[in-house]
């Protein structure tokens, strides 16, 4: 069923008997979309029912319509097929409309079917010689050529049979009336319409809208099988209307693996996980590498993790190398106080991964800068040992290009020149110039 401007254009387009089919097909799939393209189509296959209710022309018209549609569609066969099939097997109709379908369809040769679609409905019907039409083949030779098994033997529901037309003619037209002008009649609200007298373009609106494409079937009423009666040796809770309250059990099947490594990741940030917890996590984010995204680490959260579990925190970073939050953890990582732990984690990051050179030189930048900036002397001696050794371990395994820092590192070195390890670091230095 298509709606009230729906029926108004396609009822404009069957009018359109003085343009070539070809023309009225081209307005066709404008002025619809391709959605409804179907449903357009169903509603010409109703109106093609009863030889009433349209003109000649506008029946050569409908079925263009319906050839033309699937044609440009290689992968879709075309569902109205069976429908034109049968009509240029009717006996009853028109020698003229049997001969354009069988044009149409192309059994007179391909080139056939493009020149007919390039007339009018109007210089097809005074150009039709009765004489020059060929027998129709056979029925089920034009299904097997035209159609597709599926097509060729649809499925026959048994309550098809038993339902009505969805238009039907007057019974009481006498014969001999002038039958090309037909209306809609309804005898009261809901009841099937039939084809009387007035306005034909009225009754074809009035089909369009308010007649379904499936027919008047009888509604089949089947009662509800009865109930089988409860044995003895029946559990109570399988009969439904006993009100039995039910208990799920909301956790059976759940995925603890994600639960649990939270969990670890939560107590990592207060306080040293103990070697067996730390496999646990560590054998999970193995398991799953986007479990990484669901553990509950965020940026700010990362220096807590760095003190207290450092070989955690360089799995977890390793994991989170290809998020798009890698740089967030860089700059905290940089940016957090100085610490044996910290310098562990980066040096294990360096050796693991590829990590960005503005990060490495930003790191020992402000390793330095701390060394410079303590005012306790035993931390600052401390911390200037521990850089002094993490810079050797950078230099030594080629993971820094020592000139790039040469002379920030080399200042350093005499700067505190009276710690073994930053004399050690400037020889070093000196042995690579």
């Amino acid at each position: 069923m298509i709606g009230m401007q729906d029926s108004k254009t396609l009822l404009s387009l069957l009018n359109s008997d003085q343009r070539s089919f070809e023309e009225i097909w081209n307005d066709f799939i404008t002025k619809f979309q391709r959605e409804i393209h179907f449903k357009a189509c169903c509603s010409l296959a109703v109106l093609l029912e009863e030889k009433m209710v349209l003109r000649p022309g506008q029946r050569l018209i409908a079925f263009a319509i319906l050839h033309q549609s699937y044609s440009t569609q290689q992968s879709s066969p075309n569902p109205f097929t069976s429908v034109l099939v049968n009509a240029a097997c009717d006996d009853a109709a028109e020698k003229m409309e049997r001969a354009f379908i069988l044009q149409l369809l192309g059994s007179s040769g391909a080139s056939t079917n493009k020149e007919v679609l390039k007339q009018s409905a109007v210089d097809f019907i005074k150009g039709f010689d009765p004489s020059t039409h060929l027998d129709c083949p056979p029925r089920e030779q034009l299904l097997k050529q035209y159609c597709d098994r599926v097509q060729a033997e649809p499925y026959n529901c048994i309550f098809r049979d038993a339902a009505v037309q969805n238009v039907v003619s007057d019974p009481d037209i006498p014969s001999g009336c002038d039958v090309n002008s037909p209306e809609l009649e309804f005898s009261h609200p809901g009841a099937k319409p039939r084809i009387g007298y007035g306005d034909r373009d009225g009754a074809i609106t009035g089909l369009l809208q308010n007649v379904s494409f499936e027919g008047l079937d009888p509604q089949w009423i089947r009662p509800l099988p009865p109930r089988l009666p409860v044995q003895d040796g029946e559990l109570v809770w399988l009969n439904p209307d006993n009100n039995h309250e039910l208990l799920w059990d909301y956790g059976m099947c759940a995925d603890t693996s994600r639960a649990a490594v939270r969990d670890l990741i939560a107590k990592s940030l207060k306080g040293p996980l103990v070697p067996a917890q730390q496999e646990q996590v560590l054998v999970e984010l193995a398991n799953d590498p986007k479990l990484v995204y669901h553990c509950g680490l965020t940026p700010r959260k990362l220096p807590d993790l760095v003190e207290h579990n450092p070989f955690v925190a360089v799995e977890v970073l390793i994991k989170l190398m290809t998020s798009a939050e890698i740089g967030e953890y860089f700059s905290v990582l940089v940016n957090m106080d100085m610490s044996l732990h910290s310098m562990e984690v980066v040096n294990k990051l360096t050796q693991a991964v590829d990590l960005p050179t503005e990060f490495v030189h930003m790191y020992i930048t402000n390793c330095i800068s701390s060394c410079e900036n303590i005012k306790d002397k035993y931390m600052q001696n401390r911390l200037v040992r521990l850089v002094c050794v993490f810079l050797q371990s950078l230099i030594r395994n080629k993971i820094i290009n020592v000139q790039d820092l040469f002379i920030e590192v080399q200042a350093f070195c005499i700067e505190f020149s009276r710690i073994r390890e930053a004399a050690g670091l400037f020889r070093l230095l000196k042995s690579l110039e």
